[in-house]
């Protein structure tokens, strides 16, 4: 407190003639007029010439008025999503929205008529921006990428081309067209298949259902059934055991492997004899024009026919079981009926 006081007595007996130790405001404003300023601004200066900028400046001091010039510290972005998380990200979605409203009213084609195009993923986006994009964010741009690709192809605009070239993968696979193994002059197709660790190549031409693997037959090559079944499903399914020969090198894995190796080699060397047999191959059935269905009448007797139409089906145990009720008090109908197996006729 005695230093606060002792301050306070210094100032007060200053005499009201020393010099002042700071400018007043007045005076520094006046001079702060005729100074050049530098300002920051949100935009970028218009270019001009070095004859525009030195005419402009002499008419600003022939005019009198004290000009004033303004430099900029920094130039204004380009995108409005600049100072974002995702900028370039952001500013292709925006824009694929403004082409999604106004073309909303352009004629569209069904999902299943349009080309066939291959989009980019979420990963290979990601690395094309170097931005870590969100899987929700770019389904939803490119759902309208793909809106916009089903346009009519004779009215999209240009506009919308370009918009979604970038989700677009710079190789079309789909127009991608497999080369047809060809059957070579003595008859012989070939087909590779792998399975685990094992590989197995296949040869087969037409004869009379004779296998050889590794130069020995199937039984010898196979030890397990289970394996020998697995190797030829191909030519079981379709029913052409007894329609080619195979010839087959297997190597690596187990028997388990190698004989499911061989089986997919089968069935590619079969597609390439019989192109037709493909979908039947791919979905594991036998060919529609294949399938028998053979019912021995003489092993049938009235008497399970009325026990299966006379009485319902009963749940036992999770499976259906159909017949007479196994009851010795009440008997059945069709208990009092004798087979009659001569009767029926094959």
């Amino acid at each position: 407190m005695a230093s606060l006081r002792h301050s306070i007595r210094c100032l007060r007996a200053l005499p009201a003639s020393a010099p002042k130790q700071w400018p007043s405001l007045a005076s520094s404003t006046q001079s702060a007029k005729s100074a050049t300023k530098r300002t920051i601004a949100t935009s970028t200066p218009r270019q001009q010439d070095d004859s525009g900028l030195l005419d402009a400046l002499a008419s600003m001091e022939s005019s009198g008025n004290e000009g004033l010039l303004t430099t900029y510290a920094r130039p204004m972005p380009v995108s409005p999503s600049y100072f974002s998380r995702l900028p370039q990200f952001n500013d292709s979605y925006v824009h694929v929205q403004d082409l999604a409203r106004k073309y909303a009213r352009l004629p569209t084609l069904h999902s299943s008529q349009v080309e066939r195009v291959a989009w980019k993923t979420k990963e290979q986006y990601r690395i094309t921006l170097g931005e870590h994009v969100k899987a929700r964010d770019y389904a939803a741009c490119l759902g309208l990428a793909k809106r916009l690709n089903q346009i009519h192809p004779d009215l999209m605009p240009e506009e919308v081309k370009a918009g979604i070239r970038p989700f677009q993968r710079d190789i079309n696979i789909f127009l991608n067209r497999p080369t047809p193994a060809p059957v070579d002059k003595f008859g012989r197709s070939h087909g590779v298949g792998k399975r685990k660790s094992s590989v197995a190549r296949a040869w087969l031409v037409e004869g009379t259902g004779e296998v050889l693997i590794n130069g020995k037959p199937l039984n010898e090559a196979f030890g397990r059934i289970h394996d020998r079944e697995s190797a030829l499903w191909g030519l079981k399914t379709t029913d052409r055991l007894d329609k080619y020969n195979v010839w087959a090198l297997v190597g690596g894995g187990g028997s388990t492997g190698q004989a499911e190796a061989l089986a997919m080699a089968i069935a590619k060397a079969l597609v390439v004899q019989e192109p037709p047999l493909k979908t039947p191959l791919r979905r594991g059935k036998t060919a529609p024009n294949q399938c028998t269905i053979e019912i021995n009448m003489r092993n049938l007797t009235l008497t399970s026919i009325f026990s299966w139409l006379y009485y319902p089906r009963s749940k036992k145990r999770g499976k259906e079981e159909a017949g007479p009720p196994q009851s010795k008090k009440e008997p059945c109908m069709g208990q009092a009926i004798e087979p009659l197996p001569s009767l029926i006729t094959t």
